[in-house]
């Protein structure tokens, strides 16, 4: 089990004074997490699924013997025109949905980290053209605990509606 689930299961048993401290970790930026460092394209792919659930990726079927390859698989964004074009549309998106910052805005690679509302929890979001297929691939994942509750698939399934409501 990890940390953090130890830490949430010990203080669940505490009550309300559990819930307090919990939020006050989130909040204190205890729960945030550190950036992988192998995040990134690489031949055309974006990181491997994680080992748990707690990550979508569009790219889930370039890993058949992955565990949670079911679990991740999540449709890429679709765009029509010019590719760069769609991704400056997405990084402007991206600069303007709530409690997200880009860290990386390359002409075919887009990084970003999303924070939860509640208790602060940083996911890395990660999108990579395919300019030949019209396509956006995306990489959503926890940095930390075994269950996103589905949070990063929410989390792209709203950026694509988003993303499909800008006109390119």
């Amino acid at each position: 089990m990890t940390l953090i689930f130890k830490l949430i299961r010990g203080l669940a048993l505490v009550g309300a004074s559990g819930v307090a401290l919990l939020l006050i970790a989130g909040w204190a930026g205890w729960l945030r997490g550190t950036p992988p460092a192998d995040l990134g394209a690489r031949d055309g792919r974006l990181k491997p699924p994680s080992a748990t659930d707690n990550s979508v990726t569009s790219q889930a079927t370039l890993y058949p013997d992955h565990p949670q390859r079911a679990y991740a698989q999540i449709e890429p964004l679709r765009y029509t025109g010019d590719g760069p074009a769609a991704m400056a549309r997405l990084a402007t998106l991206l600069g303007s949905w709530p409690r997200t910052t880009l860290v990386t805005r390359q002409p075919d690679y887009l990084y970003a980290q999303c924070e939860t509302r509640l208790l602060r929890f940083t996911d890395d979001v990660e999108f990579l053209l395919d300019a030949t297929a019209n396509l956006i691939h995306v990489r959503s994942a926890s940095r930390i605990g075994r269950k996103d509750f589905g949070v990063n698939r929410a989390r792209v399934e709203a950026l694509r509606v988003a993303f499909g409501q800008m006109s390119p």
